[in-house]
């Protein structure tokens, strides 16, 4: 999986998404623009420099993905966070 840079920002295709949450690629939109999965983009600094973080959440449920400055994912986490 690689996520897209357009002017800084990141994309990701709402067909990984889907599969990630075991959901359909329509309900990732809806869930997107209705605000029930939010999205957190960070960049490293230090060690980190030159790779960027992406946390998604969804229902009690976090994914974060870990990417090269490329946008390779080089590192998928995904936990039952509880809240709901």
């Amino acid at each position: 999986m690689k996520i897209e840079m357009k002017d800084g920002q990141p994309v990701v295709d709402a067909a990984d998404l889907a599969s990630l949450f075991d959901l359909t690629v329509d309900e990732v939109r809806a869930k997107m623009a209705n605000a029930e999965i939010t999205s957190r983009f960070e960049t490293g600094v230090g060690e980190d420099a030159g790779k960027f973080r992406m946390t998604f959440l969804h229902a009690g449920r976090r994914l974060r993905l870990t990417c090269s400055e490329d946008g390779t994912v080089l590192k998928t986490t995904r936990i039952d966070t509880g809240a709901r």
